[in-house]
């Protein structure tokens, strides 16, 4: 089994998504012991936000002469890398949390890169299709407040629910979210966050295992 983990909290070692994207991959390794994990930080190694010669390698148009400059030729072979390895991947876990009710902007350039049409998408006279499918995408949310089964969860969450949308718009239906929700409640509240997201995370593992 490939794994794609990436993570996007850019509180280092402080942060929850990051410690339950890990405890994911630990429990699916203890499963499958030749696990081939790939790894992403994308705080450590952030990409670009789309700028005009980013979208004209991204969607280029006929006839277009595309730029040939050093840090165009280098953006452009870091959005392949980038691509190639989640298409790559059987099971993609994703350490996002919530910023502001929606998601990193680091995760939101890494979603500008690989949402490519021809590649993860197409459109078609029957609307747009999928390319992406027959993966698992485990979604590890953490949000400093309360959100789910609230009244103000539709209005607020541009995070879990997008997320949701965007992997649905690539074809990936076996979607898991691994919640940590009040985590800035204080410390008893973080800890009982983190404990049930663990709990969470093993009935999870066991369900990959079992499929």
């Amino acid at each position: 089994m490939k794994v794609l983990q990436i993570d996007s909290s850019s509180t280092g070692a402080a942060s929850v998504s990051r410690e339950l994207t890990a405890a994911v991959v630990n429990a699916l390794r203890q499963v499958d012991p030749a696990l081939e994990v790939r790894y992403r930080d994308l705080v450590a190694q952030p990409p670009a936000h789309l700028d005009g010669a980013l979208l004209q390698s991204l969607r280029p148009q006929p006839g277009a002469e595309l730029s040939g400059d050093a840090e165009f030729v280098k953006q452009a072979a870091y959005t392949d890398e980038l691509l190639n390895e989640f298409l790559a991947a059987d099971v993609i876990v994703v350490g996002a949390p919530m910023y502001n009710f929606s998601v990193p902007s680091q995760l939101k350039a890494w979603i500008d890169r690989v949402a490519q049409a021809g590649k993860t998408f197409r459109y078609t006279a029957n609307g747009p299709e999928g390319l992406a499918g027959g993966k698992k995408v485990v979604i590890v949310s953490s949000r400093g407040g309360k959100y789910a089964g609230t009244s103000i969860e539709t209005l607020l969450d541009h995070q879990e629910s997008y997320l949701r949308a965007l992997f649905g718009f690539f074809g990936i239906t076996d979607i898991s979210v691994l919640r940590a929700e009040g985590v800035a409640l204080g410390a008893e509240a973080r800890a009982e966050a983190v404990a049930e997201a663990l709990a969470q995370t093993g009935l999870l593992v066991e369900e990959l295992a079992a499929a």
